[in-house]
């Protein structure tokens, strides 16, 4: 890809950019929050068409003027969000919008199976091509999606985030997977904001920053500290550094958690959270952590125990119930539980704030535009126009857009549960900044992740779960390391 530019309306997000993938290569694509990888992929996937530049494959010029003509060159992209359809099998999926058939024109499945069976012996891995993709963990959904971009004979495999749903353990069966792809001769693109995993995967970085080439160079050649800083545009002191917090619990608790039971991941919980603090949640995946949050939110139905805000018993059956007690909840998946992705920006900030903006039964849309710009500066969202679509924006900016519509209700409890999963290193920092401003301004903010470094860096105190219990209660200042957590989670 040669001087590659591409704007949308005013704003330029690509502006002469340089990328090239070799055979038998991992080449990582690394920026910040907007800084145009997506973008510049899905011009080589054929998502969206160059404004300015070239493309060539083995020294040719090419159009990519549709997804199809990428693919007919071999070129492939799996995206960061699953494109299978649960109700069908793993051969089916493979087989999709280009189904074998029998000479009468019937859908020939045993075929389908075959091929299937083909391509998973190829890539050394076991997975029943008969399983129906919704009863499959999100590991086989990863290999599925992997095997139907083979099914294409893929030269070029572009990997958007493919670690973020997967366990340590998974996640290493992924990188064999790679290596041996790699072997094959394919050029990979691994798009990952997890520097761990570019620096033990890729043979080259390169580095965007604000639509331009910031660096490319060999992994061998860049240290993490290099990294980040081109990324960032500045030398970024440790966003997980502890920075101790001066909490005053000596007077009433601005939430507390009285037995509380729902179903049998949430098994009578007890916790107090103080104005001001930050409270964060630990354990293991099935341990109870998003359940816990959806009953404080009045999403899963309460049968026992009960929830008490500044003193006085509330009850939430609702989400409407928890929005009027002064609750927000973050969710933990952004694209399915807290965007409307086909609309607007401006549309999924104002979407809590309807009552806010109507008048006489209408929407004023200049209240709205007012009120959608105020919660665009306050977190610094960029990428596009108020009016673009949701979809189209990075993570990043997805993530602050989800952020930001719950701010403007003005909560005073705050829930976040994984806050800052797929966003890139700078975005990170400023979630974590955020979270601590938010606390010093008195609100109580309860932080859910399966991070434990981003716990140990925004906690006053951190809570344990285990099978829907809580199993410790530990002050932060009593946790040494990121081990001894670990340890405590695991039950070690």
């Amino acid at each position: 890809m040669h001087d590659v530019t591409k704007a949308f309306g005013s704003v330029r997000v690509l502006n002469g950019v340089d990328f090239d993938v070799r055979r038998g290569e991992v080449h990582a694509l690394l920026g910040g929050n907007g800084a145009g990888k997506s973008t510049l992929m899905k011009i080589l996937e054929g998502v969206y068409q160059l404004d300015g530049g070239t493309i060539e494959v083995d020294g040719e010029d090419v159009s990519m003027s549709s997804i199809h003509e990428a693919r007919q060159r071999g070129i492939v992209m799996i995206f960061q969000e699953f494109s299978l359809v649960p109700t069908l099998t793993v051969a089916q999926n493979i087989a999709l919008a280009r189904e074998p058939k029998s000479r009468i024109g019937l859908l020939n499945d045993r075929a389908a199976r075959k091929r299937a069976c083909e391509i998973f012996a190829d890539m050394q891995v076991d997975v029943d091509p008969d399983a129906y993709v919704g009863d499959l963990t999100t590991a086989y959904w990863q290999l599925t999606e992997i095997a139907k971009a083979l099914s294409h004979d893929a030269r070029v495999l572009i990997m958007d985030e493919p670690t973020a749903s997967l366990a340590r353990s998974e996640t290493e069966r992924l990188f064999q997977l790679v290596q041996r792809l790699k072997e094959r001769g394919m050029g990979i693109v691994y798009i990952s904001h997890r520097l761990e995993e570019i620096f033990e995967i890729a043979d080259r970085v390169t580095i965007l920053r604000d639509g331009k080439v910031v660096l490319t160079r060999a992994t061998a050649d860049l240290t993490p500290s290099e990294a980040i800083e081109g990324i960032v545009g500045r030398t970024m002191e440790e966003a997980a550094q502890w920075k101790p917090r001066t909490v005053d619990r000596a007077g009433q608790p601005l939430l507390e958690v009285h037995g509380l039971e729902s179903g049998p991941r949430v098994r009578g919980v007890s916790f107090d959270l103080h104005k001001g603090e930050i409270l964060g949640i630990a354990g293991l995946m099935g341990s109870g952590r998003s359940e816990l949050a959806r009953c404080l939110f009045g999403i899963d139905r309460i049968t026992r125990g009960e929830i008490v805000i500044d003193g006085r018993r509330r009850r939430i059956r609702s989400p409407q119930d928890a929005i009027h007690a002064g609750v927000a909840l973050i969710p933990e998946d952004r694209r399915t539980q807290g965007l409307v992705l086909a609309h607007s920006m401006r549309d999924n900030l104002l979407l809590p704030l309807l009552g806010d903006v109507t008048r006489g039964g209408l929407i004023d849309d200049t209240r709205g535009k007012t009120l959608a710009s105020s919660l665009i500066d306050q977190l610094q969202i960029r990428g596009g126009s108020a009016g673009r679509p949701v979809g189209l924006f990075s993570g990043g900016n997805q993530q602050k857009v989800v952020i930001a519509k719950w701010l403007g209700t003005g909560p005073r409890i705050l829930i976040m549960d994984e806050p800052t999963v797929g966003v890139d290193v700078g975005t990170k920092a400023e979630i974590i900044e955020m979270i601590r401003s938010l606390a010093d301004e008195g609100k109580g903010v309860i932080v859910i992740s399966s991070e434990l470094p981003e716990l140990l860096a925004v906690s006053d105190r951190v809570l344990v779960l285990r099978e829907g219990r809580i199993e410790r209660e530990l002050d932060r200042a009593d946790l040494a390391s990121e081990e001894q957590l670990h340890h405590v989670v695991q039950g070690i």
